[in-house]
């Protein structure tokens, strides 16, 4: 999962990019990057860490330029974090390109090879998104006119792109001396939102993950870009686009709803706030037919994300709604963490119950889902610590048996709770007196009523349907011994069963 941004504006750009990283922070903590363009010549600076602490003065006064890019990241699937990876990514032939990448290759392993064997090209990193730059430069030097490069060059390149890479992928780039080109896999998978804005020097444009980092830069939203679309902006802001894929249709990632996207954000048309209202609506309903559900005394959300979902959830069921843990922000996302041993440190010092509201009572306790389980058993140890009578515990998403292959740094299947438990024997081992999943159809309906246009989502995580239709089981396999290697965890078996719904 990461964030990313590309601007085309009048004024120099390089503050606009650095507050635009910070409203998208939530969806990479792990490095940034920024580069902008000056005419022909880019200026580059990216390294690990928050966007506050990679970026100084002295270096946003080397960024100059009105157009450029910005990037903040999480490691994707499979991958492990180093230096070389932080993005974006820059190649230069034949042309000067710069890339940020948000999602996944799920081929990028033979992608490598034949840019190796049959291209010529050298990929540097163990990055796909490396290898999807270099696609997109081979595409743009067979799509280009005498060497020069125009609106249907670049739009012929998008759909060369599409035709050999798959998975996800939300791409905004930078070349050098002809402007910005966006584009967005031919299912939508991630998101990609276009900003305007009208100032004294004409029009200026933002392409961004999501709609807060327009907004509160002080852009209108125009619309989301397409799936399959591409997006060129030129060095003049003239805007053009093009529909560059043969079939394309929408299937976000359900997940961005459920827990990745800030509730601010509008994505593919649906508020993400009032998609989250809606699933704690269903959730509810579906608790009320629950016998063993009706002596609830109060309802408790594990913070932040699952505000939402509890406060219509008690709304619904008529129960009171409390606050009982205070968070400490500054501890990192849990379920990224390395190691089993930081996590379960990590969530005791990233939630404190206040005794008042435990004590006594028959307690809910809210999430916006469960993945390996750790926080859960945590949580609900933390509460009968605090004196809860019982504990029963409510995922605003169904179980988690799938690994995500688009753009999540998820587990693979062994490590996931779900995987092989019914839901009585994930109760059990998270230590909860009652465990309720909310229902994938509960789940879809809920977003699809914040945008009826949303016809099928990438659901995978839940019901192990990849919706590129090129994941299998040994694919799944390679994924699982990458992150195993990456972690230096020896050569135990990593054989599991894989259940891949074929298109």
């Amino acid at each position: 999962m990461c964030g990313i941004i590309g601007a085309v504006t009048h004024t120099p750009v390089n503050q606009l990019l650095y507050d635009g990283l910070l409203l998208l922070q939530h969806r990479g903590q792990d490095a940034a990057g920024i580069v902008t363009s000056e005419g022909p010549v880019f200026h580059m600076y990216k390294g690990a860490g928050y966007v506050r602490d990679v970026f100084r003065t002295r270096n946003m006064r080397e960024l100059s330029g009105n157009a450029g890019i910005g990037h903040c990241r999480y490691p994707t699937a499979g991958s492990a974090w180093s230096d070389l990876e932080s993005q974006p990514f820059y190649v230069n032939s034949p042309f000067g390109i710069s890339l940020a990448h948000n999602g996944n290759l799920t081929n990028s392993e033979a992608l490598k090879r034949e840019l190796f064997q049959l291209d010529f090209r050298h990929v540097n990193t163990n990055s796909d998104s490396e290898v999807l730059l270099n696609v997109l430069a081979l595409e743009l030097e067979r799509a280009a006119h005498h060497a020069r490069l125009d609106a249907n060059a670049m739009f012929t390149a998008v759909a060369g792109v599409h035709r050999r890479c798959r998975g996800a992928y939300a791409i905004v780039t930078m070349i050098a001396g002809y402007g910005l080109l966006a584009f967005r896999d031919p299912f939508g998978i991630r998101p990609l939102i276009i900003g305007v804005n009208e100032a004294m020097g004409g029009t200026e444009y933002v392409i961004a993950s999501e709609s807060v980092a327009l907004e509160a830069l002080g852009f209108s939203v125009l619309r989301d870009v397409a799936p399959g679309e591409a997006i060129w902006i030129d060095q003049t802001g003239r805007f053009h686009s093009r529909q560059c894929a043969d079939e394309p249709r929408l299937c976000p990632c359900i997940f961005e709803f459920v827990y990745l996207a800030r509730p601010d954000s509008v994505i593919d048309g649906a508020s993400v706030y009032e998609a989250r209202l809606r699933m704690g609506g269903e959730l509810a309903r579906k608790i009320a037919g629950i016998p063993a559900a009706q002596d609830v005394d109060v309802v408790i959300p594990i913070p932040d994300s699952s505000r939402p979902y509890a406060l219509e959830l008690a709304n619904t069921l008529g129960r009171k709604y409390r606050e009982g843990f205070v968070k400490n922000r500054y501890i990192g996302r849990t379920f990224i963490m390395p190691g089993q041993a930081i996590r379960k440190k990590s969530v005791r010092q990233k939630l404190n119950p206040m005794g008042v509201e435990f004590k006594d009572k028959v307690v809910l306790l809210v999430d916006d889902s469960i993945v390996r389980g750790t926080t859960s058993r945590e949580i609900v140890s933390m509460a009968r610590e605090a004196g809860a009578r019982k504990v029963y515990f409510a995922s605003a998403s169904p179980p988690v048996r799938y690994p995500n292959v688009y753009g999540i740094d998820m587990p693979n299947q062994r490590e996931l709770i779900a995987t092989g438990r019914t839901e009585a024997e994930i109760a059990r081992e998270i230590g909860a007196d009652l465990l309720i999943y909310q229902d994938l159809a509960g789940l879809k309906s809920a977003v699809r009523a914040a945008n009826p246009r949303i016809k099928e989502f990438e659901a995978s995580c839940f019901d192990g349907y990849y919706v590129t239709g090129d994941v299998t089981a040994d694919y799944l396999s390679h994924l699982a011994r990458e992150r195993h290697e990456a972690r230096g965890e020896g050569d135990a078996d990593l054989a599991f069963e894989s259940h891949v719904a074929a298109e």
